[in-house]
């Protein structure tokens, strides 16, 4: 089933046209890849799906519901959430602080019962601890709850990012370049928590220039050049693809 459909998509900025005509469908329960060389239009794309741009021409569809002309949070509330390129926490809060944070959009308190503590607050307050906790151990960041999050290692306030995310309860998360900086190790930690996301029943699509971790991660790949999408397929039918291999993958095969 198609959870999203990108239709005629255009996006002009002042003498530049970012992204050409893209029509793509996301299907449920996926990992879809989407590669190119920087400047392809990537990031773009991403950002008209949340919401922070809005097309020039085309529409977004995410289950049967036209998104296109909404903001972002409204969108973060139908359950589409990002990570960005460049790592996204509140890095003088704790591991716990952030994912509090994170979680804001489905806090159903009332300011009110906040001031007064009543009990209604008191059950959500316990509710979205036992959840945050529970988000940590999946992601193995538990025992580090307390620490401030700009003392994480690299890889680790990457990760954080994708537990922020997880914390919004996405059914479609857009990962932006999540292996970036990361060494083989990492990477491999990496793309098995993206699988086990996957399996609890998210949809996924991934941006990255690691080509190893996209050819073993995502079922279907999309490939963007000078904002038109050039191919799609599987690993095996992207790394053999001769255009491909021209304009982005060099004169080896991946």
């Amino acid at each position: 089933m198609t959870i999203l459909k990108i239709e005629d998509i255009v996006k002009d900025f002042i003498g530049l046209r970012a992204l050409n005509h893209i029509d793509l469908e996301i299907e449920q329960g996926e990992i879809l890849g989407l590669i190119g060389p920087n400047g392809s239009g990537k990031t773009t794309l991403l950002n008209v799906v949340t919401g922070f741009l809005k097309p020039t021409v085309g529409k977004v569809t995410f289950k049967e519901e036209i998104i296109s002309e909404l903001k972002p949070y409204q969108i973060a509330k139908k359950g589409i959430v990002r990570t960005f390129q460049r790592t996204s926490i509140f890095p003088d809060l704790t591991v716990e602080e952030n994912l509090i944070r994170g979680s804001y959009l489905f806090d159903k308190s009332s300011v009110l019962g906040s001031f007064f503590l009543s009990k209604s607050y008191k059950n959500d307050d316990h509710i979205l601890y036992q959840a945050i906790m529970e988000i940590l151990k999946f992601v193995n960041l538990d025992a580090k709850k307390n620490m401030i999050a700009r003392n994480l290692p690299a890889a680790e306030q990457r990760i954080l990012e994708i537990a922020i995310a997880l914390a919004a309860k996405p059914e479609l998360l857009l990962l932006d370049e999540p292996a970036a900086g990361m060494n083989i190790t990492e990477a491999l930690r990496t793309m098995d928590l993206i699988n086990a996301i996957q399996k609890n029943g998210t949809t996924i699509v991934v941006i990255e220039h690691n080509m190893k971790v996209i050819m073993h991660l995502c079922s279907r790949i999309i490939v963007l050049n000078e904002g038109t999408v050039i191919a799609k397929g599987t690993a095996n039918e992207i790394s053999n693809n001769e255009k491909v291999i021209s304009v982005y993958l060099g004169s080896k095969k991946v």
